[in-house]
């Protein structure tokens, strides 16, 4: 089925053939009709799947044509770079029509956003946090919105989003139109659907397999050659650019350090960056400035690079939708990609819990003439014992500094004190020492030292 039968508006049927869009994805196809009837959709679909156009291409059609008093579209969703993917492909979308749209997240001026506020702009991408930030203020009213979609609601409630969510529920109006997005739908997404939708039309895609297009593989590797062996994989041309997920931010930032040491153009992009830090990140990884994107899971959500060939699971994901979405982020808009797991012994229970949840094993693969007993080049993560005791001492060394310099400070403010530490002039401290002969009452002048004392003679 070609987009053309789905009656959309002939403006955005422009933008969709540039954009080399032919046939709507099965999400696409099932909630572009809904969403167009103005019912309610509570959509269950996995990352890559299409989505972001399974939402846009419906309010955009209703919205052309339609005179703009104020913002009559709201986006939700868990991340910075999430919500500035939307408005990416918004842009990209609405090309061709007067519809305008804007970014509210954390990280960035506010001034901006505000602005866009006030000026009433069509359709606002919105994280929660910064969103009820700006309804602390006047200027900041959304009263006019007649299209609410929250997307990612299942990394929302991950996040800790969904008390954040209910306060902006109050303020729009509960008169609208909602589209509801979760890759998984636990207990409590399932209460927050069933208050925020009206007699939706249910459309369940959930599965939990990954996209067709993409070849997956598993890499056996103890823990501390791992680095060694994505740089290998690097230099002999098997991999050629990668977005790769590790378990932490310190583990992220070290491996980036490891390959730039090696040679490898490499951003890391997670919690601890600045936003502006984050964005040039991805442009540098989208425009091919960067190899490889090192990331966390939190962070990634939103990076969307068109024909990505290989994301690499440096750390295996302790759950299975996690692995889901991380490799999602290949084999988009079905193209094809690569995704290969490390997996270290200690990781192999968490592998056999994605492997049940796909339904299949994955294949195994040793790298030839890789030496998988060699000395680790670096250690990405030292022991937790380890990491304490060499704070302790950090601390017992900073102590004793401190000691010794407010004992040298005390001795510099000391009579005849000095702060270099040299053994002080004059009488030890403790001795007795002799006035001096002015301060002595009833004296008279202190005698010369050379004057003799008159001799006594007897009568």
């Amino acid at each position: 089925m070609p987009f053309t039968s789905l009656a959309l508006h002939a403006d955005l049927l422009k933008g969709i053939r540039e954009l080399g869009f032919v046939r709507p994805t099965p999400i696409q196809a099932d909630a572009i009709p809904a969403a167009m009837s103005g019912r309610d959709v509570l959509a269950c679909a996995q990352t890559g799947s299409g989505k972001t156009a399974a939402f846009l291409l419906p309010i955009l059609h209703r919205l052309i044509g339609k005179p703009r008093r104020t913002t009559r579209a709201l986006v939700l969703t868990p991340t910075r770079e999430l919500a500035a993917q939307i408005l990416e492909d918004f842009n990209a979308l609405s090309v061709h029509t007067p519809l305008t749209g804007a970014a509210v997240y954390g990280g960035v001026s506010m001034g901006p956003q505000e602005h866009a506020f006030r000026s009433g702009v069509d359709v606002i991408v919105a994280t929660p946090g910064r969103l009820l930030d700006h309804f602390k203020s006047a200027y900041a009213k959304l009263d006019g919105v007649e299209y609410l979609v929250l997307d990612e609601a299942d990394r929302m409630l991950d996040m800790g989003f969904l008390p954040d969510i209910r306060r902006v529920l109050k303020h729009i109006p509960a008169r609208r139109q909602t589209l509801f997005f979760s890759a998984t739908m636990p207990p409590p997404i399932g209460a927050l659907a069933s208050d925020m939708l009206k007699h939706p039309v249910t459309i369940s895609l959930q599965r939990m397999a990954a996209p067709a297009g993409i070849t997956q593989a598993v890499y056996p590797v103890p823990q501390d050659l791992k680095a060694n062996l994505f740089v290998e994989l690097l230099q002999r041309g098997l991999v050629r650019e990668a977005l790769v997920f590790t378990r932490t931010k310190h583990r992220a930032n070290r491996l980036a350090d490891h390959l730039l040491h090696h040679r490898v153009t490499a951003a890391r992009i997670h919690g601890n960056r600045s936003q502006p830090q984050r964005m040039e990140a991805l442009r540098g990884f989208k425009s091919g400035k960067y190899r490889v994107l090192v990331a966390t899971d939190i962070a990634a959500r939103g990076i969307d690079v068109e024909a990505l060939s290989h994301v690499v699971n440096f750390d295996v994901p302790a759950a299975p939708e996690d692995y889901i979405h991380r490799v999602g982020r290949t084999g988009r808009a079905e193209l094809t990609g690569d995704a290969f797991t490390f997996v270290a012994p200690e990781e192999e229970g968490d592998l056999r819990g994605i492997e049940r949840a796909i339904g299949r094993t994955l294949p195994r693969i040793t790298l030839p003439d890789f030496d998988y007993k060699a000395k680790p080049h670096v250690r990405l993560e030292i022991p937790i014992a380890q990491r304490i005791a060499a704070i302790r001492a950090q601390k017992a060394e900073e102590r004793s500094r401190a000691n010794v310099n407010a004992a040298r400070r005390a001795s510099a403010h000391r009579p005849g004190g000095h702060a270099g530490g040299d053994k002080p002039e004059g009488p030890i401290r403790g001795e007795p020492q002799a006035r001096p002969w002015s301060s002595r009452k009833g004296h008279g002048p202190k005698p010369s030292s050379n004057r003799r004392r008159p001799s006594r003679r007897r009568p």
